[in-house]
């Protein structure tokens, strides 16, 4: 499939799809005219790349993660780089989910303040 093919499977631009081959996380054939070929092995490393940046990746980190992909499929082999790599991203998750309570806590408390100092004025 050519490349405007894959990013509307995908939902991912034509743009970030030539950063993504830039970046070697993807390498399509190329036709006897010179037009990028993907197939189905380039759309599931695609989706991969997106379940990855849900999670809170970065390309680089996903691009450390991908090699041990089995077989570009969604299955992992496990291995000690890996799981080091996995504890560094669930610290980051962590962090992340601990300034968010924060940010929570201090949103409340100010919210709190006005509702018990004042009573409603359109601003």
């Amino acid at each position: 499939m050519r490349i405007g093919e894959l990013s509307t499977r995908t939902g991912v631009s034509v743009r970030m799809l030539r950063y993504y081959e830039a970046q070697g996380i993807l390498t399509p054939t190329r036709t006897q005219n010179g037009y990028r070929d993907y197939g189905p092995a380039e759309e599931e490393i695609i989706r991969q790349v997106q379940h990855l940046g849900e999670a809170g990746m970065t390309l680089p980190v996903i691009r450390q993660f991908l090699p041990c992909s089995l077989e570009r499929l969604a299955a992992y082999e496990s291995c000690d780089e890996l799981k080091l790599l996995l504890r560094e991203q669930i610290e980051r998750v962590d962090e992340r989910l601990n300034n968010l309570a924060l940010s929570r806590q201090t949103l409340s408390a100010l919210l709190a303040t006005f509702e018990a100092s004042s009573p409603e004025v359109a601003c």
